[in-house]
């Protein structure tokens, strides 16, 4: 691959990756309810995600989808779905009473655990990132003589994306559980609130989805 390729493709995925998108708004949404430490899990399950998907892509996802577009659908149901249920769990735990967290000693890593999971199911299910990789990446692939095979330039630029997306995704996550950190020392009523909009980013990300269903 030439350099000149490499570098371009790291400054058009460096910019994809700061401009706000669903993903973003998941890894934000987590950081304000767990903190830090959350918020750069979720920024790692999206990542995670994001490796799915190139591989996918490189052995002929794409291929399936444009002949079968009714698949597409299919994502964008599940997706919908998925999201609609942590915005339920979301808003569940929002009504529940915060104990103290000796009270709860196990909870932590529970919840990192899930929150990776959850952040990588909801990376997969969203079809917008099938879309980008089937529309943008194939830009950036060499043809012709002394050219890489296409599989292997596919996996070359998706892990040229995820080190790029994951440190704007994880300093977005740092900055947005250490400034809501602040508010959470204010008390149990704050955290509730700041659950319940999370439940709502939820369902709005679920809400655009199900628009996109043909």
């Amino acid at each position: 691959m030439e350099t000149s390729v490499v570098v371009g493709f790291v400054v058009a995925v460096f910019l994809v990756s700061v401009v706000p998108g669903p993903d973003m708004l998941f890894v934000v949404a987590n950081a304000a309810v767990g903190g830090r430490r959350a918020g750069v899990v979720a920024a790692a399950g999206m990542s995670t995600g994001l490796a799915v998907h190139t591989v996918a892509a490189a052995l002929g996802l794409g291929a399936l989808i444009q002949a079968a577009p009714q698949v597409l659908n299919g994502v964008r149901i599940a997706g919908a779905a998925f999201l609609l249920y942590l915005a339920y769990l979301t808003w569940r735990a929002s009504r529940q009473p915060v104990g103290e967290p000796e009270d709860v000693p196990d909870v932590p890593q529970r919840t990192l655990r899930k929150t990776y999971v959850m952040a990588t199911l909801t990376n997969l299910a969203n079809p917008k990132v099938i879309l980008f990789y089937l529309a943008f990446v194939p830009q950036f692939i060499s043809t012709g003589a002394g050219a890489w095979p296409a599989t292997v330039q596919f996996l070359v630029l998706g892990a040229i994306f995820i080190l790029v997306g994951f440190p704007v995704d994880a300093s977005v996550a740092l900055l947005a559980g250490g400034l809501t950190s602040k508010f959470l020392r204010a008390g149990s009523t704050v955290r509730r609130r700041l659950e319940r909009v999370c439940a709502g980013i939820f369902a709005a990300l679920a809400a655009r989805l199900a628009t996109d269903i043909h």
